[in-house]
């Protein structure tokens, strides 16, 4: 499960880092910088509903 949460954290920040490159290729005039950060906040609910999830499910542990 830790593979899995650090395979999400690695693809939000690509996907943060390719943002962080249109907006400085596009210069602020494409719409993919938009797309990337989309993306983002998408992988980042889908995690945090996904890690809910399996604490509600005991999939994951809650320590004591």
């Amino acid at each position: 499960m830790k593979l899995f949460a650090a395979l999400f954290m690695f693809f939000i920040l690509a996907s943060l880092a390719s943002a962080m490159y249109y907006l400085i290729k596009d210069k602020g005039q494409g719409t993919r910088t938009v797309k990337s950060l989309t993306l983002r906040i998408g992988l980042s609910v889908l995690l945090f509903a996904l890690l809910m999830l399996g604490t509600y499910f005991g999939i994951i542990p809650l320590s004591q």
